[in-house]
């Protein structure tokens, strides 16, 4: 994800619609990217010419708008829109299901961040006016997918102009392997989490050699508890403005039980989530 040339948003007409779509055509416009949007539902001339008042009252796009109709459930659409599209980013905020009163974020997103080709970005606070991005925090856990996540993390700060990032390293607390009974136990927990934190440090450092992250003030920091749990409390405490996680890793016949850690994240964003695929 060096490189994002085309955006997919998914319209809803909902309360929401116009901080997402002035959202999506900021983000489109600092990628230099195409801007797709896809409603799933019925067209009419009534939406159209909302739609088309809304694009018109946001910057000006550097690329071509495109908007796709299509009737059918939610998820199918989206995800079928993201593969014939050839789709890098999908942004997702308030979906509604045609006819209904009611918004999906929760469910919409743990579907299709399963199954999604490309990146998802939930939005969970969508402006019209654009706040400014001011820090990003983004996993470091001991993974395959993490040095690609955290150099996409770079990618992203450089192009929304966030001079701050933090990259946390979640350890499990099984890791400790000591249990604290008395001042002694406390003191070798502390030596034991000592150590663990200067390994963490050391692999992160070991990411970043290569990368040039020059413009950044770049922190590291360990937590120990619960994976997503842990990260999305730390995100929030923190007010970051952006929590980046890797995607989901497919487990074959257990690919239907989503992972904890981007569970815990999904049940309560903590703020904007992007999911790196």
């Amino acid at each position: 994800m060096q490189k994002i040339d085309k955006i997919l948003i998914g319209i809803a007409f909902s309360p929401n619609l116009k901080p997402n779509i002035f959202e999506a055509v900021r983000l489109a416009n600092m990628f230099n990217a195409e801007l797709v949007g896809v409603h799933v539902g019925n067209k009419n001339e009534q939406k159209v010419v909302a739609l088309e008042k809304l694009l018109n009252e946001a910057d000006a796009l550097q690329k071509p708008f495109n908007a796709i109709w299509q009737g059918g459930k939610p998820v199918d659409v989206i995800l079928q829109t993201c593969t014939k599209q050839n789709i890098d980013l999908l942004i997702l905020g308030a979906i509604q299901q045609e006819n209904l009163f009611k918004y999906y974020v929760g469910s919409i997103a743990r579907k299709i961040t399963r199954k999604a080709p490309c990146s998802v970005l939930l939005l969970i606070k969508p402006s019209v006016e654009r706040v400014i991005c001011k820090h990003i925090i983004v996993n470091g856990l001991k993974d395959l997918k993490t040095e690609e996540t955290i150099k996409t993390s770079i990618f992203i700060s450089k192009k929304l102009n966030c001079k701050k990032l933090t990259i946390v390293e979640e350890i499990k607390q099984e890791e400790i392997h000591v249990e604290v009974n008395d001042d002694r136990s406390l003191r070798k927990v502390n030596i034991v989490k000592e150590r663990i934190k200067n390994r963490e440090d050391r692999r992160v450092k070991n990411i970043l050699k290569d990368v040039d992250c020059d413009s950044l003030s770049i922190n590291t920091q360990s937590i120990f508890g619960k994976r997503g749990y842990s990260i999305g409390h730390y995100a929030k405490v923190k007010r970051a403005d952006l929590l980046i996680m890797n995607a989901p890793t497919k487990l074959g016949l257990l690919d239907r039980i989503f992972p904890h850690d981007l569970e815990y994240i999904l049940s309560e964003l903590p703020t904007d989530v992007l999911i790196v695929k």
